[in-house]
């Protein structure tokens, strides 16, 4: 999906490069939203991919942070490990279009490579910088937010992949708050793979839905995310009788 510049943002878009891609069959590129992609345009402030599970969430983030500088593993761009190579080609045919601001700093956060950014920030001595506890020493919630509040400055570039994965719904709320400080005040911009409604329904983001059918920029309301935790509140017993219906047809004689 293409759609105007917006200004303001470190990253303005970014631009699939189609000229360098030998056979739209093979992965990454076969994934629909990546084969569909043109230019997708970033909001200034907070872009969220949505999806289900292998529509490429992920994949796209992660070749965004690639392109950015950022450790395909998370981290600041002062990282620079791997435990297990395993990122995608699709970053080596994508371009950032720039705006004129350059972050002046930044995070890769992914959610399945936590434990191994923690490990990092160990051995690097560098606990100081993230509250001064050993992210390891804390829960999974208490850690992400540790990270949040003492490493996530202003003026800042941030991709985050599946943020929800350690926070509970009030730590989510949370999560909300510093991001808004830093948006607001700290003028950084955010782009972030969710399946939370609750992460989602940040006030003025622009949303993509990544799908069979390509990219495409959706309201909130109009989001599985959305429509399906309001349905299921709202009606669980009834979700509760198409869901076991099968077990109940059962013959336990």
């Amino acid at each position: 999906m293409k759609r105007a510049h917006l200004p303001g943002g470190f990253i303005r878009s970014v631009q699939l490069l189609r000229e360098r891609v030998e056979d739209f069959s093979r992965y990454p590129f076969s994934i629909p939203a990546v084969r569909a992609l043109e230019e997708l345009a970033l909001d200034p402030k907070v872009t969220f991919l949505v999806g289900e599970n292998g529509s490429g969430k992920s994949t796209l983030i992660e070749a965004l942070a690639l392109l950015a500088g950022f450790n395909a593993e998370g981290g600041s761009k002062g990282f620079n490990f791997a435990t297990r190579r395993s990122e995608s080609e699709l970053h080596a045919a994508m371009r950032l279009v720039r705006g004129a601001r350059r972050e002046k700093n930044g995070f890769f956060l992914r959610a399945e490579s936590f434990f191994n950014v923690a490990t990092q920030v160990d051995e690097l001595g560098a606990t100081q910088f993230y509250g001064g506890t050993s992210l390891h020493e804390q829960s999974h919630g208490e850690s992400f937010l540790a990270l949040v509040k003492h490493r996530f400055k202003p003026e800042s570039l941030f991709f985050l992949d599946e943020p929800e994965a350690a926070l509970s719904p009030a730590r989510q709320l949370t999560l909300l708050a510093h991001m808004h400080e830093l948006v607001e005040r700290g003028r950084s911009q955010f782009i972030i793979a969710t399946h939370s409604p609750i992460v989602l329904a940040y006030p003025g983001a622009t949303i993509y839905r990544l799908s069979e059918d390509g990219i495409a920029e959706v309201a909130y309301e109009e989001t599985e995310h959305f429509a399906l935790t309001r349905d299921f509140l709202l009606h669980r017993e009834r979700f509760f009788r198409e869901l076991f219906r099968g077990g109940d047809d059962q013959d336990t004689s």
